[in-house]
């Protein structure tokens, strides 16, 4: 973290021998979501911000990128049956979950795939309505076309 105050000086938010990543601050700024991979998989938790607290888990057989809607009151993540699920949560001062239920299937990453690998590829309208994805190309490939003495090409 890098404080905007004081002498601006970098420290470690969460310190672990495991991989925390895709963090997503709820929006009233107490709570903090991410995937973390320590339990064997990829699954969501979520602390307390900015002084970290006992994690909860939220996700039960994987899930990573998770996402807040903008009132606070459903967490989104990426499920490893490739379905978004959303939580409902409260975030007052204390924080408290309901189970996940599956929205729809995205389609968005191969199977067994780790978080570290991948940016978050989707994100939510503040309503919770709607989703954007972000998706990647049939042939992420394309052939290559490489034209040689292409001057004596263009004189013809």
């Amino acid at each position: 973290m890098l404080p905007r105050e004081g002498d601006r000086q970098a420290f470690p938010f969460l310190e672990s021998r495991f991989h925390k990543t895709q963090a997503q601050i709820a929006p009233n700024g107490h709570w903090i979501a991410y995937t973390s991979y320590e339990s064997g998989r990829d699954e969501v938790y979520v602390q307390s911000f900015p002084t970290p607290s006992k994690q909860r888990q939220i996700s039960v057989a994987g899930g990573m990128q998770p996402r807040w809607r903008r009132d606070g009151r459903e967490l989104y993540y990426l499920a490893s049956d490739q379905y978004i699920n959303v939580v409902p949560v409260k975030i007052d001062e204390a924080f408290e979950a309901g189970g996940p239920t599956p929205l729809f299937r995205a389609r968005i990453l191969p199977q067994g795939s780790q978080s570290i690998y991948f940016d978050t590829q989707y994100d939510v309208t503040p309503d919770g309505q709607r989703f954007l994805f972000t998706v990647p190309p049939d042939d992420p490939h394309p052939p290559i076309t490489i034209v040689l003495n292409w001057p004596a090409v263009m004189r013809r």
